[in-house]
């Protein structure tokens, strides 16, 4: 532990700290209608805290989370915090510059009340008796623990799955707190196929013999089999098909045969024994049924009735992060929150994780996630120095031409932004309310660093994302020979915009033409620094 303590990188040893809120008399009043007499949260603090109190990221932990995000707790710890690869010196949410908070849900069973803890009005586990809670419950106790801290206003609110329901509720809750939101692998509401599994994860809870109706913690048993087999069910959504053939496929454990019946020696049934009952250790049943319960009921299109209208008062600066192989909560779910807020007018930008290891990923899969991030909140990311795309092109007459063409102050998109140059100029010289398009994470994240929104996608796939007359002008400079659907494209830029604007080299060029004629060969030139195998350049 010597080494984890003196390395730089590391925020150390940490403690957990709970602390009893102050409540109105009549407690704290919950969404559904039910009353918590007294509250305590759990939660853990990294950096320090300005003297201006504004550079406060909040993390929304995950279903099984909690406040332990990062450092350990002690010199014998083997592990540290579920996200210490996120957290700490020079890390994605740096502790140099911010001071980050990670408290344990409302309804969780790892310090903050929740079913396991005690009812004050008679010294017993609230057990049964424990009120329905939701997304909006936990979001207004972090809002609680922060108002006691002194804490006014958040640098960042970020969080994954659950917590990036938490996210959206922040944003939504208290527009003019939280300055920037970042919301990963998450969604508005969940799926036909998350709910399917959450009931049956519930259901084998409930019929577990022990649980007895919720109050079993006199009892010298508690429903253990029952939560397994959930934590067993549940894990099996956060992995992808490719990492279980990949990690398991069909092999078999060696030199051992099957302990019972039905039982069978394939790694996968004895790895997920065992991470179900490692989970039962940790974790209480009714916690899990009350979270899960609460997830499933978060639904912002049946509150609000469209996702826009969910999202008309936000003030954050948004970033919506997805995984590529995640089918719990499906890039498709990420892309309708971005686009939601698009069309609601925010300051949003996107981007998509490849990754093989499904939902997981944003937990354990997190070199681009992490410069992502840091791109997002203004720090500098190693090995992605911004540099001006063609600086020479928008330093000349392409770009005097362009600029004459853009209104000042005008909506602009930029279709292959590339590392953001050009739109950085048109911003600080037409002063235009600038949006990236590009395909490339790298470039989305130069373009992040120059605090300009971006959507990382594929423009041959159509302008999916964008609604109908957004924007003023539409860019497309030095991209169309690169494009495979060029004319998908241009009828697209004039579906979102009332102008467009096509920039291309000058393939009529005569060293070009002889080239191409003589040779076959794309040119290759300064402005067209590509080998003819490896040039994008298809047109």
């Amino acid at each position: 532990m010597t080494n984890k303590k003196q390395n730089p990188k590391s925020v150390g040893l940490v403690e957990t700290q709970r602390i009893a809120l102050p409540l109105p008399s009549g407690g704290l009043v919950l969404e559904k209608g039910g009353r918590l007499p007294d509250l305590t949260v759990a939660y853990e603090t990294y950096g320090t805290l300005n003297d201006a109190r504004d550079n406060v990221v909040l993390i929304c932990h995950a279903l099984s989370g909690d406040a332990h995000a990062a450092g350990y707790h002690s010199a014998s710890d083997a592990k540290a915090g579920w996200w210490d690869e996120m957290i700490g010196p020079g890390k994605g949410l740096d502790t140099d510059r911010f001071f980050v908070i990670c408290s344990n849900i409302l309804g969780g069973c790892m310090g903050t009340t929740g079913p396991s803890s005690i009812d004050p009005r008679d010294g017993k586990p609230y057990g049964s008796r424990f009120p329905e809670i939701t997304i909006g419950d936990m979001v207004v106790v972090q809002r609680l623990l922060l108002d006691h801290l002194g804490i006014e206003h958040l640098e960042a609110v970020i969080g994954g799955s659950l917590g990036g329901m938490q996210v959206l509720e922040w944003s939504i809750r208290y527009p003019t707190v939280v300055r920037r939101a970042i919301c990963i692998a998450s969604a508005p509401s969940l799926s036909t196929q998350a709910l399917a599994f959450d009931v049956v994860g519930r259901n084998a809870i409930l019929m577990d013999p022990c649980w007895e109706g919720g109050d079993y913690y006199a009892s010298d048993h508690s429903p253990v089999l029952g939560l397994a087999q959930a934590r067993m069910l549940g894990h099996i959504t956060y992995l992808s098909p490719e990492i279980l053939k990949t990690r398991f496929g069909r092999d078999k454990r060696p030199d051992e045969s099957p302990s019972g019946r039905f039982r069978t020696p394939f790694q996968i049934e004895s790895y997920l024994s065992y991470q179900g009952n490692k989970f039962t250790h940790r974790f209480d049943a009714n916690s899990y049924l009350h979270i899960t319960h609460a997830m499933d009921d978060y639904d912002l299109k049946e509150k609000y009735g469209e996702l826009e209208q969910a999202f008309a008062s936000v003030e954050s600066r948004f970033l919506v992060v997805a995984v590529s192989s995640d089918w719990l909560f499906p890039p498709e779910q990420s892309r309708e929150i971005a686009a939601a807020l698009l069309r609601a007018g925010k300051s949003v930008s996107y981007c998509m994780l490849h990754a093989p290891f499904g939902h997981d990923a944003f937990l354990v899969d997190i070199d681009d996630l992490t410069d992502t991030v840091r791109a997002f909140l203004g720090l500098a990311t190693p090995g992605a120095a911004t540099q001006d795309r063609d600086a020479s092109i928008y330093c000349g007459e392409d770009y005097e031409a362009i600029a004459a063409i853009v209104p000042p102050h005008a909506r602009v998109l930029d279709l292959g932004c590339g590392d953001g140059a050009l739109l950085d100029r048109l911003r600080r010289e037409r002063h235009v309310r600038a949006l990236g398009m590009d395909i490339d994470l790298p470039s989305v994240i130069r373009v992040l660093q120059r605090g300009i929104d971006v959507i990382q996608d594929d423009i041959d796939e159509g302008l999916t994302l964008i609604p109908d007359a957004d924007y003023d002008t539409v860019l497309l400079s030095e991209t169309l020979q690169v494009v495979r659907k060029p004319q998908l494209v241009l009828n697209e830029m004039l579906r979102v915009a009332a102008e467009g604007v096509v920039v291309f080299p000058n393939f009529a060029n005569w060293a070009n033409r002889w080239r191409l004629g003589l040779r076959g060969r794309m040119p290759k030139s300064g402005a067209l620094p590509f080998e003819w195998y490896e040039t994008p350049n298809i047109h």
